[in-house]
């Protein structure tokens, strides 16, 4: 029998460091120790959070929270969030990064280069969480912390968005809701917008970091035009319109975008899967017969696929399906963008580019 319990949603990093920043003030100002704060999101929610520890030091006092995603696969989940508070010689709540918080070395994000990676909705979180414990006139700088955060963030993004040294402490609702698909969606558009900042409005697309890797090393395109848009393809083509892009290149591997050029545009395979019979049909528009058909409908990969149809000189299926997939990403899109396609085998040969894609890349001057 299935799993129909009810998944249990999690606590944000946004939320998790107003919650201890909320102790380490308590304590700081009143000399109490509390074992849960009470915060309130944007929404008005109240979210009551754990402490985990509070540790007073002669001059400040750091506060523990544990990290609970809930049943969401975060990979934050578990991580200590630490909050030191200490008073400061001018009113007002200042909030800053130590160890494990990222800093911002690329534009385009919400905070500004050379900033914690601390965004705005948690930092009105923390300065709402302390305020009211703040004595009228008195201030606090609060830094927030997060032991193993560097390490984390090698499996999250940041790295690509030029977030340095540890974790963005995130959150707009303090809630994480579990497997959230709209959550990860939304958290792959700030590339777009920073590739703009950089002053790109063509960018590529590609489903993951191996295109990333064809992409700057097979084509010559800027790190900072490349943008990782996973299977929401359709999702980000529409972005792409809403932010400013006039161009877009989506690059990958023949089986990802194989599934565009039959009107897929959401490619993981539990939602769509068309591959092989779209290889099987264009092999047929080339004059494969039933033998051939057959034998790419009952291949086990697409990459075996793909040798059927070398094997029997239709390698220009995959132009007819690059062209294909080129025209119905900018159906999708109502014709305000400008797509080309690059197909790539998975030991990184090109396959195909359609014309769209030479094009752009000529203006653009990159060696496609």
């Amino acid at each position: 029998m299935g799993d129909d319990r009810e998944l249990r949603p999690g606590i944000t990093t946004g939320a998790s460091a107003a919650a201890a920043a909320q102790a380490a003030v308590i304590m700081l100002y009143r000399h109490e120790v509390i074992e849960t704060a009470q915060i309130i999101n944007p929404q008005g929610r109240v979210i009551t959070v754990p402490i985990e520890n509070v540790f007073p030091e002669k001059e400040y006092i750091t506060a523990e929270v544990i990290k609970d995603a809930g049943d969401d696969p975060d990979v934050t989940n578990g991580l200590k969030i630490l909050v030191k508070a200490g008073k400061s010689a001018t009113s007002g709540v200042s909030v800053t990064g130590g160890p494990g918080v990222g800093i911002v070395t690329k534009p385009g994000l919400q905070i500004p280069v050379g900033e914690a990676a601390i965004n705005p909705v948690p930092r009105q979180m923390i300065t709402e969480a302390v305020s009211k414990f703040i004595p009228a006139g008195a201030g606090v700088i609060i830094e927030v912390s997060v032991p193993g955060g560097a390490a984390a963030a090698r499996k999250t993004l940041n790295p690509k968005l030029g977030i340095e040294g540890g974790i963005s402490i995130l959150g707009t609702t303090g809630i994480v809701e579990p497997m959230s698909e709209d959550a990860f969606k939304k958290s792959l558009v700030p590339q777009i917008s920073q590739a703009m900042a950089y002053g790109y409005t063509t960018i590529c697309l590609t489903p993951g970091r191996l295109g990333e890797k064809w992409a700057a090393g097979k084509l010559g395109i800027p790190a900072e035009a490349v943008v990782q848009m996973s299977n929401f393809v359709g999702y980000m083509l529409k972005e792409s319109v809403r932010l400013g892009i006039k161009n877009v290149i989506l690059i990958g591997h023949h089986s990802k975008l194989a599934k565009v050029a039959a009107g897929c545009f959401h490619t993981h395979n539990k939602v769509s899967d068309a591959r092989l019979e779209t290889l099987a049909a264009y092999a047929g528009l080339q004059g494969a017969g039933p033998r051939i058909i057959g034998s790419v409908l009952e291949a086990n990969t697409s990459e075996e696929a793909l040798e059927i149809l070398r094997n029997n000189g239709l390698m220009q299926v995959m132009d007819m399906v690059a062209a294909r997939a080129a025209a119905r990403a900018m159906e999708h899109v109502f014709g305000e963008l400008r797509v080309g396609v690059v197909l790539f085998t998975m030991a990184g040969e090109v396959l195909a580019a359609d014309a769209n894609a030479l094009e752009i890349g000529r203006e653009m001057k990159w060696p496609i």
